[in-house]
């Protein structure tokens, strides 16, 4: 399928971005010790890596300003203030943390989540990359999913049902395959005692009206087109292969 049709689906629109590197695939940990306590600022707010307008007109400066600025700093400041003092275990990352937060775990799901659900978020928008999946993530969006085409529609249907807040998900199920879901709020793949379907998330489409109503207003479906037209696919391509371990 070529760039033409891929965005004839999505309906998409050019974005006049400019072209950023990708920075990786940072959990915003500042390198936490094996063991101990976490400390008050455990974790910090990643910079965006690219302009509030460099979106723009798909997102538009205010909404980038405000989601990034307010939104995910303050699901920072709140996990920090929740893990302060507590036990880190033997990991003491944000994956593993969310792998096994306990449902009734309010402050951590939901604010461990909000964190990582938005560093991924900012890196899959990230300016420039290809405009359709390559290589081996095009295979196994093909071999999992019915081809571009069919994940478009998945994935768009996935963010636009979800009822309330949440986010729609591309994820590495537990056999190793490509799958589509949504969940609300700020859960995700990684709580496997808090989601119906569990893996490790490499793309993220958060749904919060607080994503795209400044712009947007009730028009979620709209949105969503405008997301599936700035994907960076590269960076996409970059934690399926970090996960590489996990596809058969």
């Amino acid at each position: 399928m070529d760039k033409r049709t891929f965005l004839k689906i999505t309906g998409a629109a050019g974005t006049g971005v400019l072209l950023a590197p990708w920075l990786g695939c940072a959990d915003g940990s500042k390198g936490a010790k094996e063991t101990g306590l976490w400390g008050a600022e455990a974790f910090e707010l990643p910079p965006l890596g690219f302009a509030t307008d460099a979106l723009a007109p798909s997102l538009d400066q205010a909404t980038m300003e405000i989601h990034h600025g307010k939104h995910h700093a303050g699901y920072v400041r709140k996990l920090n203030a929740a893990l302060a003092g507590r036990s880190k275990g033997a990991g003491g990352s944000l994956v593993q943390l969310l792998q096994e937060v306990n449902p009734e775990d309010a402050a951590i799901r939901n604010n461990g989540g909000g964190h990582f659900n938005h560093s991924l978020y900012w890196e899959v928008l990230r300016p420039g990359g290809p405009a359709l999946p390559e290589g081996n993530l095009a295979q196994l969006i093909d071999r999992d999913l019915g081809g571009v085409e069919l994940f478009a529609e998945a994935f768009a249907a996935a963010g636009a049902k979800q009822f309330g807040s949440g986010w729609a998900w591309l994820f590495i199920n537990q056999d190793g395959a490509l799958e589509v879901s949504s969940t609300p709020n700020q859960d995700n793949p990684l709580m496997t005692s808090c989601v119906e379907r569990s893996g490790t998330p490499i793309l993220g489409m958060d749904v919060w009206e607080h994503a795209y109503y400044l712009q947007y207003q009730n028009r979620r479906k709209d949105y969503i087109q405008a997301f599936l037209s700035m994907v960076n696919w590269a960076s996409v391509s970059a934690r399926l292969e970090d996960a590489a371990g996990q596809v058969k």
